[in-house]
Protein backbone atom coordinates (compact mmCIF):
# COMPACT_ATOMS: atom_id res chain seq x y z
CA UNK A 1 0.00 0.00 0.00
CA UNK A 2 1.63 3.02 -0.79
CA UNK A 3 1.76 6.17 1.31
CA UNK A 4 -0.44 8.80 0.19
CA UNK A 5 0.53 12.70 -0.55
CA UNK A 6 -1.00 13.57 2.63
CA UNK A 7 1.24 11.46 4.82
CA UNK A 8 4.43 12.59 3.22
CA UNK A 9 2.94 16.16 4.28
CA UNK A 10 2.42 14.35 7.25
CA UNK A 11 6.02 13.60 7.47
CA UNK A 12 6.94 16.97 7.50
CA UNK A 13 4.78 18.60 9.45
CA UNK A 14 3.97 16.35 12.76
CA UNK A 15 5.15 16.86 15.85
CA UNK A 16 5.18 13.46 16.90
CA UNK A 17 8.29 12.07 16.67
CA UNK A 18 10.35 8.92 17.28
CA UNK A 19 13.57 8.80 19.39
CA UNK A 20 17.09 8.16 17.27
CA UNK A 21 19.66 7.02 20.15
CA UNK A 22 23.33 6.12 18.97
CA UNK A 23 25.23 3.54 21.21
CA UNK A 24 29.23 3.65 20.32
CA UNK A 25 30.83 0.74 21.51
CA UNK A 26 34.48 0.93 20.47
CA UNK A 27 35.29 -2.53 22.01
CA UNK A 28 33.01 -4.62 19.54
CA UNK A 29 33.92 -1.91 16.93
CA UNK A 30 30.60 -1.06 16.53
CA UNK A 31 28.10 1.44 17.00
CA UNK A 32 24.08 1.08 16.82
CA UNK A 33 21.38 3.09 15.73
CA UNK A 34 18.07 2.71 17.50
CA UNK A 35 15.01 3.86 16.81
CA UNK A 36 12.05 4.00 20.15
CA UNK A 37 14.91 1.42 21.53
CA UNK A 38 15.12 -1.14 18.45
CA UNK A 39 17.72 -1.20 15.97
CA UNK A 40 17.97 0.28 13.07
CA UNK A 41 21.39 0.10 12.01
CA UNK A 42 24.94 -0.10 13.26
CA UNK A 43 28.13 1.78 11.55
CA UNK A 44 30.52 -1.47 12.40
CA UNK A 45 34.24 -1.59 11.20
CA UNK A 46 35.75 -4.84 12.04
CA UNK A 47 39.34 -5.58 10.17
CA UNK A 48 37.69 -8.38 8.19
CA UNK A 49 35.74 -6.50 5.79
CA UNK A 50 38.34 -4.04 4.71
CA UNK A 51 35.74 -1.08 4.98
CA UNK A 52 33.30 0.97 7.51
CA UNK A 53 29.56 -0.50 6.80
CA UNK A 54 26.50 0.05 7.76
CA UNK A 55 24.84 -3.77 8.62
CA UNK A 56 22.55 -4.71 9.46
CA UNK A 57 19.73 -2.44 7.83
CA UNK A 58 16.23 -3.29 9.55
CA UNK A 59 13.15 -1.99 8.44
CA UNK A 60 10.00 -0.09 10.68
CA UNK A 61 8.61 -3.52 10.99
CA UNK A 62 11.82 -5.44 12.27
CA UNK A 63 12.84 -7.25 9.08
CA UNK A 64 16.15 -7.46 7.69
CA UNK A 65 16.73 -5.36 4.52
CA UNK A 66 20.31 -6.38 3.80
CA UNK A 67 22.49 -9.65 2.95
CA UNK A 68 23.36 -11.85 6.16
CA UNK A 69 26.34 -13.02 4.58
CA UNK A 70 29.39 -12.97 5.05
CA UNK A 71 28.70 -12.42 8.18
CA UNK A 72 25.73 -14.67 9.52
CA UNK A 73 25.44 -18.05 7.85
CA UNK A 74 21.45 -17.48 7.13
CA UNK A 75 19.53 -20.27 4.64
CA UNK A 76 18.30 -18.88 1.67
CA UNK A 77 21.50 -16.64 1.08
CA UNK A 78 23.33 -16.07 -2.12
CA UNK A 79 26.82 -16.51 -1.45
CA UNK A 80 28.51 -14.67 -4.10
CA UNK A 81 30.81 -11.46 -3.96
CA UNK A 82 31.87 -11.35 -0.46
CA UNK A 83 33.16 -7.77 -0.60
CA UNK A 84 29.32 -7.18 -0.57
CA UNK A 85 28.35 -6.21 3.54
CA UNK A 86 25.70 -3.65 3.91
CA UNK A 87 25.74 0.02 3.01
CA UNK A 88 29.19 1.17 1.74
CA UNK A 89 31.14 3.74 -0.39
CA UNK A 90 34.31 2.83 -1.92
CA UNK A 91 35.69 2.67 -5.71
CA UNK A 92 37.38 -0.42 -8.13
CA UNK A 93 39.71 1.68 -9.77
CA UNK A 94 42.00 4.33 -7.18
CA UNK A 95 45.28 4.73 -8.38
CA UNK A 96 45.22 1.27 -9.56
CA UNK A 97 44.35 -0.25 -6.77
CA UNK A 98 40.29 -1.93 -6.43
CA UNK A 99 39.16 -0.73 -2.99
CA UNK A 100 35.73 -2.07 -4.33
CA UNK A 101 36.24 -6.28 -4.17
CA UNK A 102 38.40 -6.64 -0.95
CA UNK A 103 37.36 -9.09 0.86
CA UNK A 104 38.75 -12.17 2.47
CA UNK A 105 38.85 -14.15 -0.05
CA UNK A 106 41.37 -12.54 -2.11
CA UNK A 107 44.35 -14.64 -1.75
CA UNK A 108 47.66 -13.52 0.05
CA UNK A 109 49.66 -13.11 -2.85
CA UNK A 110 46.91 -10.82 -4.66
CA UNK A 111 46.46 -8.32 -1.42
CA UNK A 112 48.90 -5.98 -3.20
CA UNK A 113 46.33 -5.06 -5.39
CA UNK A 114 43.74 -4.03 -3.32
CA UNK A 115 43.35 -1.37 -0.74
CA UNK A 116 41.67 -1.10 2.38
CA UNK A 117 39.80 1.66 4.57
CA UNK A 118 40.50 2.21 7.58
CA UNK A 119 38.00 3.83 10.51
CA UNK A 120 40.38 5.94 13.14
CA UNK A 121 37.60 8.32 14.76
CA UNK A 122 34.22 9.36 15.78
CA UNK A 123 33.98 12.85 15.06
CA UNK A 124 30.62 13.04 16.78
CA UNK A 125 27.29 10.61 17.48
CA UNK A 126 24.10 13.10 18.72
CA UNK A 127 20.85 11.28 18.97
CA UNK A 128 17.71 12.95 19.43
CA UNK A 129 13.99 13.60 18.40
CA UNK A 130 13.30 12.14 14.90
CA UNK A 131 17.09 12.79 13.60
CA UNK A 132 20.50 11.56 14.70
CA UNK A 133 24.05 12.56 13.53
CA UNK A 134 26.73 9.96 13.42
CA UNK A 135 30.28 11.41 12.10
CA UNK A 136 33.16 10.04 11.08
CA UNK A 137 37.05 9.82 9.95
CA UNK A 138 38.67 7.04 7.66
CA UNK A 139 41.61 6.94 6.02
CA UNK A 140 41.94 5.32 2.38
CA UNK A 141 44.90 3.05 2.24
CA UNK A 142 47.29 1.42 -0.03
CA UNK A 143 48.84 -2.20 0.68
CA UNK A 144 51.74 -0.27 2.02
CA UNK A 145 50.22 1.60 4.65
CA UNK A 146 50.90 4.79 2.21
CA UNK A 147 47.74 6.99 3.48
CA UNK A 148 46.18 8.37 0.02
CA UNK A 149 42.76 9.64 1.05
CA UNK A 150 41.47 11.17 4.24
CA UNK A 151 37.86 10.27 4.74
CA UNK A 152 35.20 12.56 6.39
CA UNK A 153 31.69 11.17 6.46
CA UNK A 154 28.05 12.86 8.29
CA UNK A 155 25.77 10.08 8.23
CA UNK A 156 22.26 11.55 9.21
CA UNK A 157 19.14 9.44 10.55
CA UNK A 158 15.68 10.84 10.12
CA UNK A 159 12.73 9.00 10.77
CA UNK A 160 8.88 10.01 11.18
CA UNK A 161 6.25 6.83 11.48
CA UNK A 162 7.41 4.19 8.12
CA UNK A 163 9.80 6.73 6.05
CA UNK A 164 13.63 5.90 7.64
CA UNK A 165 15.82 8.21 5.83
CA UNK A 166 19.86 7.37 5.70
CA UNK A 167 21.50 11.21 4.55
CA UNK A 168 25.31 10.18 3.56
CA UNK A 169 28.03 12.94 2.79
CA UNK A 170 31.44 11.90 2.49
CA UNK A 171 34.33 14.46 1.93
CA UNK A 172 37.76 12.62 0.55
CA UNK A 173 40.59 14.79 0.60
CA UNK A 174 43.81 13.58 -1.37
CA UNK A 175 47.03 13.26 0.87
CA UNK A 176 49.33 12.00 -2.30
CA UNK A 177 50.57 14.13 -4.92
CA UNK A 178 47.92 12.83 -7.18
CA UNK A 179 44.48 10.46 -6.76
CA UNK A 180 43.00 9.19 -9.79
CA UNK A 181 39.42 7.74 -10.10
CA UNK A 182 40.18 6.05 -13.23
CA UNK A 183 36.35 5.00 -14.75
CA UNK A 184 35.51 2.00 -13.46
CA UNK A 185 32.15 0.14 -13.22
CA UNK A 186 32.63 -1.03 -9.54
CA UNK A 187 31.79 1.86 -7.32
CA UNK A 188 30.14 3.63 -5.33
CA UNK A 189 27.61 4.00 -3.10
CA UNK A 190 25.82 0.78 -2.75
CA UNK A 191 23.79 -1.52 -0.47
CA UNK A 192 23.59 -5.42 -1.16
CA UNK A 193 19.69 -6.24 -0.05
CA UNK A 194 18.37 -9.32 1.22
CA UNK A 195 17.07 -12.15 -0.96
CA UNK A 196 13.34 -11.27 -0.49
CA UNK A 197 14.42 -7.47 -2.52
CA UNK A 198 16.18 -9.94 -5.32
CA UNK A 199 14.32 -9.64 -8.42
CA UNK A 200 13.03 -12.87 -9.45
CA UNK A 201 15.77 -15.46 -11.39
CA UNK A 202 15.80 -19.21 -12.93
CA UNK A 203 19.60 -18.78 -13.21
CA UNK A 204 21.02 -21.37 -11.13
CA UNK A 205 23.72 -20.11 -8.35
CA UNK A 206 25.05 -21.25 -5.08
CA UNK A 207 23.29 -20.36 -1.77
CA UNK A 208 23.34 -21.00 2.04
CA UNK A 209 21.89 -24.14 3.62
CA UNK A 210 20.16 -24.72 6.73
CA UNK A 211 23.45 -26.50 7.97
CA UNK A 212 25.41 -23.28 7.12
CA UNK A 213 26.84 -25.28 3.66
CA UNK A 214 27.46 -23.61 0.82
CA UNK A 215 25.43 -25.51 -1.40
CA UNK A 216 24.94 -25.34 -5.96
CA UNK A 217 20.94 -24.73 -6.52
CA UNK A 218 20.26 -25.12 -10.03
CA UNK A 219 16.54 -24.75 -9.60
CA UNK A 220 16.18 -21.42 -7.55
CA UNK A 221 12.76 -20.99 -5.53
CA UNK A 222 10.77 -17.27 -5.82
CA UNK A 223 8.33 -17.36 -3.39
CA UNK A 224 9.78 -14.72 -1.19
CA UNK A 225 11.44 -12.89 -3.90
CA UNK A 226 9.50 -10.21 -5.25
CA UNK A 227 12.04 -7.35 -5.86
CA UNK A 228 11.64 -4.59 -8.93
CA UNK A 229 13.87 -1.71 -9.87
CA UNK A 230 12.50 1.66 -11.00
CA UNK A 231 13.58 4.58 -11.84
CA UNK A 232 13.12 8.22 -12.26
CA UNK A 233 12.91 7.83 -15.92
CA UNK A 234 10.19 5.19 -15.81
CA UNK A 235 12.62 2.02 -16.59
CA UNK A 236 12.09 -1.05 -14.37
CA UNK A 237 13.52 -4.54 -13.70
CA UNK A 238 17.01 -5.66 -14.87
CA UNK A 239 17.06 -3.10 -18.09
CA UNK A 240 17.97 -0.46 -15.29
CA UNK A 241 21.89 -1.47 -14.94
CA UNK A 242 23.71 1.02 -16.98
CA UNK A 243 21.12 3.94 -17.24
CA UNK A 244 21.78 7.43 -15.67
CA UNK A 245 19.08 9.70 -13.89
CA UNK A 246 18.65 11.12 -9.87
CA UNK A 247 17.16 8.19 -7.95
CA UNK A 248 15.89 4.59 -8.12
CA UNK A 249 13.81 2.36 -6.39
CA UNK A 250 14.12 -1.24 -5.34
CA UNK A 251 10.35 -2.55 -4.25
CA UNK A 252 9.25 -6.00 -2.64
CA UNK A 253 8.00 -7.20 0.17
CA UNK A 254 9.08 -9.11 3.28
CA UNK A 255 7.09 -11.21 5.77
CA UNK A 256 3.90 -9.17 4.28
CA UNK A 257 5.54 -5.95 4.96
CA UNK A 258 5.63 -3.87 1.73
CA UNK A 259 8.98 -1.86 1.03
CA UNK A 260 10.41 0.32 -0.78
CA UNK A 261 14.72 1.25 -0.43
CA UNK A 262 15.71 4.38 -2.47
CA UNK A 263 18.72 6.03 -3.45
CA UNK A 264 18.59 9.02 -4.27
CA UNK A 265 21.75 11.76 -5.99
CA UNK A 266 22.59 14.92 -5.08
CA UNK A 267 22.94 17.55 -7.69
CA UNK A 268 26.04 18.63 -6.50
CA UNK A 269 27.89 15.21 -6.90
CA UNK A 270 30.54 15.02 -9.57
CA UNK A 271 28.78 13.25 -12.59
CA UNK A 272 25.47 13.50 -11.49
CA UNK A 273 23.08 12.18 -12.58
CA UNK A 274 24.45 8.99 -11.51
CA UNK A 275 24.79 5.70 -13.52
CA UNK A 276 22.96 2.80 -12.08
CA UNK A 277 25.01 -0.31 -11.34
CA UNK A 278 22.05 -2.31 -10.00
CA UNK A 279 21.75 -6.48 -10.32
CA UNK A 280 18.86 -8.20 -10.55
CA UNK A 281 20.50 -10.20 -7.84
CA UNK A 282 20.67 -7.44 -5.01
CA UNK A 283 23.27 -5.09 -5.69
CA UNK A 284 22.11 -2.03 -5.45
CA UNK A 285 24.75 0.92 -5.87
CA UNK A 286 25.14 4.45 -7.58
CA UNK A 287 28.05 5.32 -9.69
CA UNK A 288 28.85 8.79 -10.73
CA UNK A 289 32.70 8.19 -11.90
CA UNK A 290 32.00 4.85 -13.97
CA UNK A 291 31.04 6.87 -16.89
CA UNK A 292 32.99 4.91 -19.57
CA UNK A 293 32.02 1.65 -18.99
CA UNK A 294 28.12 2.77 -18.42
CA UNK A 295 27.90 4.88 -21.53
CA UNK A 296 30.14 2.28 -23.36
CA UNK A 297 32.89 4.83 -24.38
CA UNK A 298 30.87 7.83 -25.18
CA UNK A 299 31.72 9.77 -22.56
CA UNK A 300 34.49 9.73 -20.25
CA UNK A 301 35.50 11.45 -16.52
CA UNK A 302 38.44 9.81 -15.30
CA UNK A 303 38.25 12.13 -11.94
CA UNK A 304 41.29 13.23 -9.96
CA UNK A 305 42.61 14.58 -7.04
CA UNK A 306 45.45 17.16 -6.49
CA UNK A 307 47.47 16.24 -3.15
CA UNK A 308 45.36 18.92 -0.84
CA UNK A 309 42.25 18.97 -2.97
CA UNK A 310 38.79 17.86 -2.18
CA UNK A 311 35.41 16.18 -3.20
CA UNK A 312 32.75 15.70 -1.56
CA UNK A 313 29.83 12.93 -2.49
CA UNK A 314 26.43 13.21 -0.86
CA UNK A 315 23.50 10.39 -1.41
CA UNK A 316 19.74 9.76 0.25
CA UNK A 317 18.95 6.37 1.18
CA UNK A 318 15.01 6.12 1.60
CA UNK A 319 13.71 3.20 3.50
CA UNK A 320 9.57 3.03 3.78
CA UNK A 321 7.29 0.45 4.47
CA UNK A 322 5.25 1.25 1.58
CA UNK A 323 5.76 0.95 -2.67
CA UNK A 324 6.43 4.63 -2.58
CA UNK A 325 4.90 6.34 -5.64
CA UNK A 326 7.24 8.38 -8.18
CA UNK A 327 5.23 11.43 -7.36
CA UNK A 328 6.44 10.74 -3.81
CA UNK A 329 9.99 9.69 -4.64
CA UNK A 330 10.30 12.94 -6.48
CA UNK A 331 9.46 15.08 -3.59
CA UNK A 332 11.81 13.52 -1.32
CA UNK A 333 14.29 14.01 -3.91
CA UNK A 334 13.60 17.95 -4.64
CA UNK A 335 13.74 18.11 -0.57
CA UNK A 336 17.22 16.19 -0.65
CA UNK A 337 18.35 18.98 -3.73
CA UNK A 338 18.32 21.93 -1.50
CA UNK A 339 20.13 20.80 1.23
Amino acid sequence: MAITAGSLLLFSNCNSQQTIDIKVDEAAKKIDVNIDGKLFTSYIYPDNIMKPVLWPVMSPAGNMLTRSFPLINKEGDRTDHPHHVGIWLNYGDVNGLDFWNNSEAIPADKKVDYGVIYHQSVKKAKGGKGKAVLETESVWKSPDNTAMLSDDTEFTFTVKENIRIIDRTTTLKALIDEVKFTDNKEGMFAIRVARELELPSDKPTKLMDSYGVITEVKNMDNTYVKGNYRSAEGVEGGEVWGTRCRWMKLSSEIKGEPVSLVIIDHPKNVGYPTYWHARDYGLFAANTLGQKIFSNGENELNFSLKKGDSVTFKYRLVVAAADLSDDEINKLADEYAGK
